[in-house]
């Protein structure tokens, strides 16, 4: 039982990283949803996605989270007229970031939902392993 127990806390722990991980990626684009290039005609602000494979940890038979690939967003850069502004290029227009602050906040609520239910996990078998011990000491 304490080896169930404790592959549930190693998947667990291995998810609270995942998305913790997650969260950040997901905070850097939103701070930078509005930085353009500083150079006329340069490229703004890429946004970054994660992406995440399944691994078995052999020691223990825990299925565990791993973070595969950090990596950037090829979708297109939506332009903005600003002949003003320095990132301008020579027609008026400036690259914006690929970053659509609505899906990252769809992201970060999903990403904070799994963090908790992960946290909630581990919770419960620190608790259940608290438990067993009082039984086996015949509290």
């Amino acid at each position: 039982m304490i080896d169930d127990l404790k592959a549930a806390i190693l998947s667990a722990g291995s998810g609270l990283h995942a998305q913790s991980t997650r969260m950040r990626i997901v905070s850097e684009n939103i701070a930078n949803a509005s930085a353009t290039a500083s150079a006329a005609g340069g490229d703004p602000y890429q946004r970054k996605t994660i992406t995440f494979s399944e691994e078995l940890d052999r020691l223990s038979g825990a299925s565990l989270v791993r973070i595969s690939n950090i990596s950037h967003d090829k979708a297109p850069f939506p332009t903005e007229l600003d002949p003003s502004n320095p990132a301008a290029d020579e027609t008026g227009y400036v690259k914006m970031p690929n970053v659509n602050p609505l899906v990252e906040l769809t992201d970060m609520r999903e990403s904070h939902r799994s963090y908790e239910a992960n946290l909630q996990v581990v919770r419960q078998a620190r608790e259940m392993i608290a438990d067993l011990i009082d039984l086996l000491k015949g509290k």
